[in-house]
């Protein structure tokens, strides 16, 4: 089963923006349910939010972000109608949240730092952990890269006050959306556009532009030395954010639960819900 938002104006469709795939879902012999997404981000009465889900068995979710207990309501109450998320609200924080999966992939992501919560203190910590020199600041969840200047580049840690208002104002920009931390990625300089690629059960399935630059066509890249680091996470279903470093050396940007990563216009909707559809593992 695929589950979408329902369209805030004609609750019985899917959300304009999810309905190619909930299309590409009923061309495919796979039966689609809609939920109410803005009941479900708000956490208010989320029994009557899926009550339009009817039938039994596992289900995959696409669509808008949610905060992790947002999430593990609507698994609960999607349990309770006979319906299983494919990925586990646990799965769904390790994916969602950078440091559930950071650990695991350091090696081939830029060196990372965070606090939990906001105060400067806290900060100030992780940003002396971090070390002198530029960085990139995000939330658990997010980054603010549309507003590179104010609330996401910091030209060098060791300027404390400065590094302080880049965080401020990206804590004023989040508003009620921040999740986490302050989190702080060492600066790396990319020479490509990122390349979205689309895992389930560990497999590379797909690999396209990223909903950023959707019509610029991903460069060259292989991903099998990443699979096995990729497979170890034990995530059902991901999306995995890369670019070409300086020195030739495909970095990880991202790490994100596939269910809420947006699928750009240039991916098919056929091609992302056939890969989600079929077993990766099946010749």
């Amino acid at each position: 089963m695929l589950v979408v938002p329902a369209d805030p104006l004609w609750p019985r469709r899917p959300d304009e923006h999810f309905a190619p795939e909930a299309d590409a879902a009923r061309d495919a012999g796979v039966a689609v349910a809609i939920v109410d997404h803005d009941a479900l981000a708000r956490g208010d009465d989320v029994p009557r939010a899926v009550s339009r889900v009817t039938g039994e068995g596992v289900a995959v979710y696409r669509g808008w972000m949610l905060r992790s207990e947002r999430y593990a309501a609507f698994a609960a109450a999607l349990a309770g109608r006979g319906v299983m998320l494919r990925t586990t609200p646990e799965q769904f924080r390790r994916a969602h949240e950078l440091p559930g999966w950071y650990s695991d992939l350091a090696e081939a992501t830029p060196r990372t730092t965070w606090s939990v919560g906001t105060r400067r203190a806290d900060f100030d910590r992780a940003r002396r952990e971090l070390g002198a020199g530029p960085a990139v600041l995000r939330d658990f969840t997010k980054s603010m890269k549309h507003h590179w200047h104010e609330a996401a580049f910091i030209p060098d840690l060791a300027d404390g006050d400065s590094a302080w208002a880049v965080a401020s104002r990206f804590l004023d920009l989040r508003g009620d959306d921040f999740v986490g931390g302050f989190v702080l990625r060492r600066f790396e300089r990319f020479t490509t556009a990122e390349v979205r690629t689309w895992w389930v059960d560990g497999v590379c399935v797909l690999i396209g532009a990223h909903p950023d630059s959707p019509h610029t066509p991903p460069a060259d890249f292989d991903p099998r030395p990443l699979g096995a680091s990729i497979a170890a996470l034990g995530l059902p279903f991901v999306t995995v954010d890369l670019a070409l470093r300086a020195d030739g050396v495909w970095r990880i940007v991202e790490l994100g639960d596939g269910q809420v990563s947006d699928r750009p216009v240039t991916v098919a909707p056929a091609a992302l819900v056939g890969a989600l559809f079929t077993d990766p593992t099946r010749p």
